[in-house]
């Protein structure tokens, strides 16, 4: 029998609509100061588990110490992957500007660009002083010049940026510092009756979110790898830069596709450099694409992913799509946590696919769920089915 919709409750959920709506603004409206928040707590959430290792692994039992060499940690691993990226970058920069003196020299018969500017100057030495007096000059001029205190705003940019960053590691050292507290009491904002509902649906969310990023931080792992591999055998510029900044993409699935734009610039770099054929060098790296997408999606990303988590990577792009657009950057933060709570409210409380103590639960750890919230395993049924 289908339940009756009352007023009340019509009222109740109407108001609930509002104020996710309201939240959704505001926190649009305030993406800016909000945005170095977000990015600590996301931080913090990954760097919590170093931070764990160091205190009981290494006993350092200072916290903030722990912090810090965590902290220490990250920006080193972070350090040797630009320095796995950037120089071959430059050097092939190097070789672009190598390759096109040479093109120069070759389309010109001249050893000089200074002097073959300068030979062109005197040659059209009128044109030049007419069109500088003239007034599409000027106008020129006249849209130029926003342009350029765009770019000095750019710089202020940049340097606000570089505050933020700082405010950034300012937060998660702080959070970090009193994790557990934050983790353990933020439920505590919620009415007492209905606090038993948001803790064990943020259980649920821990450990799907957990899921999610040790699944596809391995798929990554194994992408990049596959990607140094294959660009090595065809000799491929870059190969295992390239190949690390690709696994690095693809920590969102299916973002490594744009990597498709750096590889035909050192596709067409090298063709230049040894007078292969462009589309033969392309096609190459083209085909390690293929191959390594085929073997990621025919069996790593099942087999990892397929154990983590029942999460379609479809539906991961959709929901980066749907929050990116409501709340821009910060939305793409929080995508999947929003995400992956939708989906633990839906099959916890809507669908019921899920008992409320999983399979993957040891007899030991669900009697001390038990022994805390005060049940017996007569009302726990899946529990007596496992002893």
């Amino acid at each position: 029998m289908a339940k009756e919709i009352t007023f009340d409750k019509f009222i109740r959920w109407a108001g609930i609509a509002l104020i996710v709506l309201a939240v959704l603004y505001i926190t649009n409206y305030l993406s800016s100061v909000l945005l170095p928040f977000f990015i600590a707590w996301f931080f913090a959430y990954l760097l919590y588990p170093v931070v764990k290792f160091i205190e009981n692994k290494l006993h350092v039992k200072v916290r903030a110490v722990s912090i810090l060499l965590a902290m220490t940690a990250a920006i080193a691993v972070v350090g040797v992957v630009l320095w796995l990226i950037i120089p071959p970058m430059i050097d092939q920069f190097d070789k672009l500007g190598i390759v096109l003196t040479r093109w120069v020299h070759q389309t010109t018969h001249t050893n000089s660009l200074t002097a073959l500017i300068r030979d062109w100057l005197q040659e059209n030495q009128a044109q030049v002083e007419h069109f500088l007096k003239s007034k599409d000059f000027t106008d020129a001029l006249k849209t130029a010049m926003p342009k350029v205190f765009s770019v000095v705003g750019q710089t202020a940019n940049i340097l606000i940026s570089i505050v933020a960053s700082m405010i950034t590691l300012l937060y998660m050292f702080f959070i970090l510092l009193d994790y557990e507290t934050l983790t353990a009491n933020w439920v505590r904002i919620f009415p007492k009756k209905s606090r038993p509902f948001w803790h064990e649906l943020m259980k649920d969310v821990e450990r799907e979110l957990n899921n999610y990023i040790r699944g596809q931080g391995m798929v990554a792992l194994c992408m990049g790898i596959m990607f140094c591999i294959g660009f090595t055998i065809i000799g491929f510029p870059m190969a295992i830069g390239l190949g690390i900044l690709i696994g690095i993409m693809d920590l969102v699935p299916y973002l490594h596709t744009f990597a498709l734009i750096p590889t035909a610039f050192l596709a067409m770099l090298k063709a230049a450099d040894t007078g292969q054929n462009f589309w033969l060098v392309f096609g190459l790296a083209f085909l390690v694409f293929c191959v390594v997408q085929v073997i990621t999606d025919m069996v790593v990303t099942p087999k990892i992913m397929g154990k983590a988590m029942g999460l379609n990577p479809a539906i991961l792009l959709l929901s980066l799509s749907v929050w990116g657009a409501l709340l821009g950057f910060i939305g793409l933060i929080v995508a999947l946590p929003l995400t992956t709570l939708i989906i633990a409210y839906w099959q916890r409380y809507v669908t019921r696919e899920k008992p409320h103590y999983g399979v993957s639960q040891s007899g030991e750890e669900i009697a001390n769920e038990l022994k805390t919230s005060g049940k017996t395993s007569e009302e726990v049924p899946f529990l007596h089915e496992k002893q």
